[in-house]
């Protein structure tokens, strides 16, 4: 939605600017993210613009699904709920959130994203806490360990739902 010749794009220039887009032609992310920290208002503009998108677009993914289930990637979904409380329950079966402990959730977004500690720590902040996650969550996969326990228990929920599957088919 937001990479260069994204369906956002044109909204975020119409409502935050040429500024709002580097020179790629995609969502300035930094840009962006100073800028809702900054203004609240920014923010409820930002997501009135990606969320129908979003919405439409998942739709879209999940109605030409071949496959016996499907896994979307929703980062900050507690957060929408919290907006919208019964939006996501109605969308999908269940909540499968994927855990670390904080420090190893700054240490990664710090080192994927070139951000410094207290930015991450800001970033979180601002996003529901780990614990109102997990109290939402019907499996929970720990993401702390080595990729052989990650492996496993992939393995496990892949069978659990290839199951409930067949149960909602059958």
């Amino acid at each position: 939605m937001t990479a260069p010749g994204g369906a956002a794009i044109p909204a975020i220039r119409s409502a935050f600017g040429d500024a709002a887009i580097g020179g790629d032609g995609a969502m300035d992310r930094a840009r962006m993210r100073a800028l809702v920290f900054e203004r609240p208002q920014a923010r409820a503009e930002l997501e009135s613009i990606l969320h129908p998108l979003i919405r439409a677009e998942t739709a879209r993914q999940v109605a030409a699904a071949t496959s016996p289930y499907c896994i979307l990637m929703v980062p900050l979904l507690v957060e929408a709920a919290g907006r919208d409380p019964e939006h996501w329950r109605d969308r999908y079966d269940r909540i499968l959130v994927a855990d670390c402990r904080e420090e190893t959730q700054i240490r990664r977004v710090m080192a994927r994203n070139g951000l410094d500690e207290a930015t991450v720590r800001r970033i979180m902040d601002a996003q529901v806490s780990r614990a109102k996650r997990l109290e939402h969550a019907d499996d929970v996969i720990d993401n702390e360990g080595e990729q052989s326990a990650l492996d496993r228990q992939v393995a496990h929920l892949h069978a659990r739902y290839l199951a409930l599957a067949a149960q909602r088919d059958g």
